[in-house]
């Protein structure tokens, strides 16, 4: 199927979704996990009017902002219709809201699916992520419900101005003295930091911005920064018990760590770190956590722990991660997935179901909206 055949098709499906939601409810983020036979039907209906190229571009999240790649690559990658989603890095408000507008209007002129804006608005981070913003506390210093409560308010109310989707946060790791972590963490209490992070994710995901919990399998009790050099946990798997709560409180997506996992025989990663490791990602997280969300790796253009991979994006699919964030080549990770699928019908169907598990946060987002 050509783009062209492509496009058309989906221009009927969108236009027939305004005339199907004219007659049936609009879904919010709490419908994500609840069965609902409109919602599976429009899902559907998007997925079969598309073609592989472009059901495997929606699992590619590229990046933007000062420290992403340059507007015009962006543009150019949204033209041709080989990403599903952008992630802003440093930058203003005005920046990211003009950048944004400029995405959507795109999508709407090619009739491509919505683009998914994510931005990791962390406390600790924001004002780095949104310069010119009012100064906000770390993450470190919220102590009580009440303000994470309150601060993912804030957070909430500006980003969703700008047009974003997803907050990368909150960061769910036990340990503010990690080198990377730092003061990003809610602390060393568990108890507490399951706490705040229920009530983060809750707040965000009523106020419509996707939450997503990170670095899974764990990662303030290591030594060392992934972005600099392969990381490991050594020995058993100190802070997956922080995710069962956050599973059960409705956490829409998770990010994976680049952290390599040894002396643990149930769960070694051998080489690889856990993010392109399917004993962890599929074995762990998906079936023995039972986690039914989106699950999106760590940046695969930055860390060495994971760029002296060779064609990591694809061993990270592999390995379940629904969304690919930051490959440093998005053309490329879209050929090496196509042609796994071709080798092997399993895989095939892991990706279809990734794809329609984002075609279907797109729905609930309201990025695909009625009239």
């Amino acid at each position: 199927m050509n783009l062209l055949k492509y496009t058309c098709g989906l221009f009927v499906v969108l236009a027939s979704f305004n005339s199907t939601f004219a007659q049936s409810p609009s879904f919010s983020l709490e419908n994500f996990y609840k069965y609902n036979p409109i919602l599976e039907h429009q899902v559907d209906q998007v997925f079969y009017a598309m073609n592989d190229t472009t059901r495997v571009a929606q699992m590619v999240v590229t990046s933007a902002g000062e420290l992403g790649k340059p507007e015009a690559v962006v543009l150019k990658l949204a033209q041709e219709n080989k990403i599903g989603g952008v992630v802003f890095l440093k930058g203003t408000k005005e920046s990211h809201k003009g950048m944004i507008d400029s995405l959507n209007a795109i999508a709407v002129a090619q009739n491509q699916l919505p683009l998914l804006f994510s931005i990791d608005a962390e406390p600790s981070l924001f004002n780095g992520r949104l310069q010119g913003t009012k100064p906000m506390m770390n993450t470190i210093d919220i102590k009580t419900t009440a303000q994470a409560d309150s601060i993912a308010t804030i957070i909430n109310t500006e980003i969703s101005e700008i047009g974003f989707h997803q907050n990368f946060a909150p960061v769910v790791d036990i340990s503010p003295e990690n080198e990377a972590i730092k003061n990003r963490s809610f602390g060393n209490d568990k108890a507490n930091v399951i706490a705040l992070s229920i009530q983060f994710i809750e707040t965000s995901q009523r106020q419509g911005i996707i939450a997503t919990a990170k670095h899974f399998p764990g990662h303030g009790l290591v030594t060392g920064d992934t972005h600099k050099k392969s990381v490991y946990i050594d020995g058993p798997l100190q802070e997956v018990a922080m995710y069962p709560p956050l599973i059960e409180a409705g956490v829409i997506s998770i990010m994976m760590a680049h952290i390599t996992i040894r002396n643990n025989p149930k769960y070694n990663t051998g080489d690889l770190p856990a993010s392109c490791s399917k004993n962890i990602v599929t074995g762990l997280l998906k079936e023995e956590l039972g986690f039914k969300g989106l699950v999106i790796t760590d940046a695969l253009n930055i860390m060495k722990a994971v760029t002296i991979i060779d064609n990591a994006p694809l061993i990270a699919s592999k390995a379940g991660n629904d969304m690919l964030l930051m490959p440093i080549d998005e053309t490329k990770t879209i050929a090496s997935v196509l042609q796994e699928m071709q080798a092997s019908e399993a895989y095939k169907t892991q990706v279809y179901e990734s794809v329609k598990k984002i075609i279907r946060l797109k729905i609930c987002s309201g990025l695909i909206k009625r009239n």
